[in-house]
């Protein structure tokens, strides 16, 4: 159980690192939901008795490069989306009407998009400055909201998907390759050949949606 002490230290190490950067959390979050949702899957593999040993063999690799290819072009996606609107709103691209007409009149309307120019350290009335600080922390937040549904409906599977197939690929080839060892067929009076790959391959699709 969390002292109260403790839980006061978590609560203000949130508000100093997230407070002003709402975006930040909700990547941090998205990213800790997918560890722990590979975790789970993998630890549902090892635990399970009815699984063989081969099988496991093969797909624990498989779940853990999985989970990989998740976490990565999430975290990747999402912060992108977050960087650009970040950037968008400090360079005036993305601008309130007060704040523009604030910096006009105080003849720092011509820096508006400069890559280089920062709104944020520009002084302003409180009122105007909390204004800004909302409409940062909205753009921020959604900006980040669509970078997650678009990174894990569409680009993270796109990408997982081709990675499986990558790997499926190089499997069979690795069946192809491996010496067969001979069994006798008596339903056809011929020799048949079985791969130790055959069962894991079967029973395990490396594709996933």
């Amino acid at each position: 159980m969390v002292s109260p002490s403790n839980g006061m230290r978590i609560i203000d190490y949130i508000y100093k690192n997230y407070s002003a950067n709402p975006g930040k959390i909700l990547v941090h979050a998205g990213v800790i939901g997918w560890v722990l949702s590979s975790a789970a899957q993998i630890s549902a593999i090892i635990f399970n008795d009815k699984i063989p040993k081969e099988q496991k063999m093969f797909l624990i690799p498989q779940e853990f490069a999985d989970a990989c290819v998740n976490i990565l072009s999430f975290y990747a996606v999402t912060r992108t989306f977050t960087a650009v609107a970040t950037k968008l709103v400090k360079t005036g691209k993305w601008i309130l009407p007060g704040v523009k007409k604030y910096l006009q009149k105080h003849n720092l309307a011509n820096n508006i998009g400069n890559p280089n120019f920062d709104i944020s350290t520009v002084k302003m009335p409180y009122s105007l400055r909390k204004r800004y600080n909302w409409f940062n922390y909205g753009l921020d937040a959604t900006a980040t909201t669509i970078g997650s549904i678009l990174s894990s409906n569409i680009i993270t599977p796109v990408f997982r998907n081709l990675y499986a197939s990558h790997r499926q690929q190089n499997n069979i080839a690795k069946i192809n390759t491996t010496d067969k060892p001979q069994v006798n067929d008596s339903r056809k009076n011929k020799v048949a050949y079985l791969s130790p790959y055959s069962s894991v391959l079967q029973k395990s699709s490396g594709l996933k949606v």
